[in-house]
């Protein structure tokens, strides 16, 4: 049996002098499907949007900051169960 391992998403220090930003919104629901690289939430940055990608191919667990709440840097915003790797040739 294959054990999940489960991912966090965090702000990254985006070099703000304030180091928050506020999440404007979340462009997956709980429980979809992701791939690494997909934009997963919008973060409001000043007048500025910045987006954030998936870490790893599985699904999004969880959503763990609301809608126009702030944050700062390093606070985790998701969490992600990975999908085992897939092994051997096709």
């Amino acid at each position: 049996m294959t054990e999940r391992r489960h991912v966090r998403l965090a702000l990254p220090d985006l070099g703000l002098e304030s180091g928050r930003a506020a999440v404007s919104l979340w462009l997956v629901p709980t429980g979809a499907r992701v791939t690494e690289g997909d934009r997963v939430v919008e973060l409001a940055v000043g007048g500025a949007t910045i987006d954030l990608e998936a870490p790893v191919t599985g699904r999004l667990a969880a959503c763990l900051v609301e809608e126009d709440e702030p944050v700062a840097t390093g606070t985790v915003l998701a969490e992600f169960v990975a999908e085992p790797e897939m092994r051997g040739g096709s």
